[in-house]
């Protein structure tokens, strides 16, 4: 039973500094106590049998102050200020564990898919990890990402407004409002991916965003194709069957996409490229039997994303090409994550054997690392001259025309 003595206001001081110390989770041996005022400093002599008064900032030591609460109540500080304030604590421990959890959710956002098939998005990584957890909650911040990575493998959306995307996919149509932790953290991971700078304005948030397929224009938004002739598609069927009977490319537009419905194919692959000018050669050379081929023009919008999984949904292979530079790698790793594609002739290998042939020409601008191969990217950085697409067009071609 603790004495009324010990409960004294004047000793309060003392139980909160010994509870504090304890608490540390370390080994105490000493615990310093201050400011004191006269009435306290008084209580502290009493208590430790001093023969003067103590400074008004002292140094206690624990042993006698366990010895001396022995003898008055047969307790010691532990058990005093466990009954006075409180079960304590154990901070170091509560840090080692708190660290393990940044650590082990830092592990996990390195290693996410959607991560590890767009490796731009390292480096967006890497920005959270220096931010810190938000709150101090790792907890707290693993839920955020988890979103934030959510509608990161749902983009790019078909032209949907933000509210409806947000709803769809985070079940809160304001989720991806401007001010939003996750709006800012998917921003941010957008930014990284098309090599842009992160937007410091309204206007080019909803650059950005219409980059990842929100809000896009139905009609404006189109893909180039050619040579496929599909069974079924409604309109965008109609269209390009008609075009590639006539030997043209088909232009298709979102809405005529959104509206395609289920679609058959009679072949095994679909060649996609990056360059406009590819397909613009393959037409000139083949015609009416130019081989099936989509163009994404660069970076694909929903468009060119809609059709190639709509292609993929009807059974083909996709096989992608584009630019031997740090771009064109960025602009495969996105295909391949977002519509199912297969590299074609995009490996270490085939790039410094064009490189034999092409020695020269522009540099490899920002180089992230190739999910399927990678010994490209560091390729690339040792020789850092890019292969543009169009060098290759002919032997391309070739391989297409006889595979087809």
């Amino acid at each position: 039973m603790l004495p009324d003595g010990l409960r004294r206001a004047e000793f309060a001081p003392l139980w909160e500094a010994v509870h504090d110390r304890l608490s540390s989770g370390r080994p105490v041996n000493r615990v310093r106590v201050g400011p004191l005022d006269r009435a306290q400093r008084e209580a502290l002599a009493s208590l430790l049998g001093l023969d003067r008064l103590p400074p008004d900032h002292v140094a206690v030591s624990l042993p006698r102050l366990d010895v001396a609460l022995g003898q008055i109540c047969g307790m010691d500080a532990r058990g005093i200020v466990e009954e006075l304030i409180g079960p304590l604590e154990n901070r170091a421990r509560q840090r080692q564990r708190l660290q393990q959890q940044r650590a082990a959710l830092w592990e996990w956002l390195a290693e996410h898919p959607v991560v590890a098939a767009q490796p731009a998005l390292r480096d967006w990584a890497e920005q959270v990890r220096r931010g810190g957890v938000f709150g101090g909650s790792p907890a707290a911040t693993g839920e955020l990402l988890d979103a934030a990575l959510h509608v990161l493998s749902r983009l790019p959306a078909a032209g949907t407004p933000l509210p409806a995307f947000a709803g769809d996919v985070l079940g809160d149509p304001r989720a991806l409002d401007p001010g939003r932790r996750v709006s800012g953290l998917v921003l941010r991971a957008l930014a990284e991916v098309y090599g842009v700078a992160l937007p410091a304005s309204a206007e080019q948030r909803r650059d950005l965003w219409r980059r990842a397929g929100i809000g896009e224009h139905a009609l404006s938004t189109v893909v180039l194709t050619a040579g496929v002739q599909p069974v079924g598609g409604r309109l965008c069927g109609e269209i390009m069957r008609s075009c590639t009977d006539s030997g043209h490319a088909a232009v298709l537009t979102l809405a005529q996409l959104r509206d395609a419905g289920r679609i058959v194919l009679g072949v095994p692959e679909v060649w996609v490229v990056e360059n406009p000018n590819v397909l613009s050669l393959a037409l000139r050379r083949y015609g009416r039997t130019c081989p099936p081929m989509v163009c994404t023009s660069g970076w694909p919008n929903s468009a060119g994303i809609l059709l190639l999984r709509l292609l993929s949904a009807a059974g083909a292979t996709l096989r992608y090409h584009g630019d031997f530079d740090g771009e064109g790698v960025r602009i495969a790793a996105y295909v391949l994550a977002k519509a199912g594609a297969v590299p074609w002739r995009m490996s270490a290998h085939d790039y410094l054997a064009a490189l034999d042939r092409y020695p020269s020409g522009p540099g490899v601008g920002r180089v992230t690392e190739a999910p399927w191969d990678a010994a490209l990217g560091a390729a690339l950085r040792e020789n850092r001259i890019a292969v543009p697409q169009e060098r290759l067009a002919d032997e391309l071609l070739d391989e297409a025309a006889w595979r087809c």
